[in-house]
């Protein structure tokens, strides 16, 4: 599937675009701001972008007011269009955030439940609503707000006029946007059942629909699976690979990826593809979680090294920092233009990497070298074999290691020195090898 070859770029567009938090009823043509850095997306190497919320919503775009219309804080269906159309032109994939586990307070079904009462036609629409209870927004009714948040209201994926309605909306999104997938937001809580119809319905819509899942923890595998979706996010290794930096410990990291993807046969998610970043609108900036700025190339080329398929957030390409506890405007802001310095030439080389090898967008994964601050190892296809070196010590390191009677064949990244009677891998240095097979 053509996301397995990706290089993806995470943009919050009303962020991004500089839209106020609160939904004000303007019309302004924000969003046509993305197509001026199609450029910067293709010299980064990107041909898959990932939208956060991009439909009329309350506030910050999860809290949902109408599937069919994009957001008047970024302007028209129309403009999006415009926007996707030029983006598949320079031959990027784009995949949107299907927000269906529950809407904003504005919503038109919920407006009529509140206005109507039990005379609602849509009152089954929503989980759980009692006429007999109260909200914190004292509506003289009750209903469930997603994990207690009341402006979040959970939808009823069970009822098929609430399905169908969604349906049409995606298909929409298919016929005027030409979608390529979608991100499931929160889908560790939606219906089992309704993943299984929509990965039906999708993939009658375009054969290689890709359905990638929000999961935080647990077993991927329940959602993902080739009845549901595609992928799912990494959070395992997300915390792993700064974890990994802060600690010194790269074991943890390598835990991790040989739990998930290694040669044993109990290995959780070999040969799948789940999706991989440093950071995102939800988390602290990798650049400021970090404690030594010289991993923060280092981390990169783990996360594009392993198993997955990888994602950048807009901004922290060139370093942008941001912690969590300054709240959500501040990971999500507004740039007047994109920056390009080392560390974003760097990553541009690890996506012409990742996107022209076989091995690293579908080979195995095996630990050849371990230490709590360097780390090799090899991912091998049919084909092609790579061997992904990291050094996150301050000082030169000299690695013994066996590399199964290869040897370096061609150099994709970095130097290698004295091949075979032992490899210097310099001080924070990060080399991908390919060897001969």
């Amino acid at each position: 599937m053509w996301a397995y070859e990706s290089v993806f770029y995470q943009i919050y567009p009303l962020g991004f675009c500089g839209a106020p938090f609160e939904n004000d009823g303007i019309e302004a043509h924000r969003i046509l701001k993305i197509a001026d850095w199609i450029p910067h997306m293709k010299k980064l190497g990107i041909n898959a972008i990932y939208f956060s919320p991009v439909f009329e919503s309350d506030t910050h775009g999860y809290n949902t007011r109408d599937f069919f219309k994009i957001d008047c804080r970024l302007g028209t269906n129309s403009d999006f269009a415009e926007v996707c159309r030029k983006l598949h032109e320079n031959g990027i994939k784009v995949v949107l955030d299907g927000v269906f586990n529950h809407v904003g307070r504005g919503f038109w079904a919920f407006k009529d439940v509140l206005s109507n009462r039990e005379k609602s036609p849509y009152l089954s629409w929503f989980q759980r609503i009692d006429l007999g209870g109260n909200s914190p927004y004292n509506d003289g009714l009750w209903y469930e707000g997603w994990e207690g948040n009341y402006d979040l209201v959970k939808l009823n994926l069970r009822n098929d006029d609430v399905i169908n309605h969604i349906f049409s909306a995606v298909k929409k999104w298919v016929e005027e946007f030409d979608i390529d997938g979608l991100r499931l937001d929160v889908a560790y809580c939606l219906d089992e059942n309704f993943l299984r119809r929509l990965h039906s319905f999708t993939s009658s819509l375009k054969p290689d629909f890709w359905l990638l899942g929000e999961m935080l923890h647990g077993d991927y595998n329940r959602l993902m699976n080739p009845e549901m979706l595609h992928s799912a996010t990494n959070y395992e290794c997300y915390k792993g690979l700064y974890s990994s930096f802060n600690s010194m410990n790269l074991f943890e990291i390598n835990h991790s990826l040989m739990r998930q993807f290694g040669p044993e046969n109990w290995t959780l998610y070999k040969g799948k593809h789940l999706l991989s970043f440093v950071d995102n609108h939800d988390v602290t900036r990798v650049a400021s979680i970090l404690t030594n700025p010289k991993h923060l190339p280092l981390i990169y080329a783990l996360m594009f090294g392993m198993p997955g398929v990888p994602c950048v957030y807009y901004g922290s390409e060139w370093g942008e920092k941001a912690e969590k506890r300054q709240g959500d405007p501040a990971l999500r802001p507004s740039f007047d233009k994109p920056e390009w310095n080392d560390l974003t030439s760097f990553i541009s080389k690890l996506s012409e990497i990742k996107k022209s090898s076989e091995a690293l967008n579908y080979g195995a994964f095996r630990s050849v070298l371990l230490t709590n601050k360097q780390c090799i190892f090899e991912r091998k296809s049919e084909h092609e074999r790579v061997m992904v070196a990291i050094n996150a010590d301050e000082n030169d390191f000299v690695a013994h290691f066996n590399a199964e009677c290869g040897r370096a064949d061609e150099m994709i990244s970095g130097t290698v020195h004295d091949f075979g009677g032992g490899s210097i891998l310099p001080a924070y240095s990060a080399q991908f090898w390919k060897m001969e097979k």
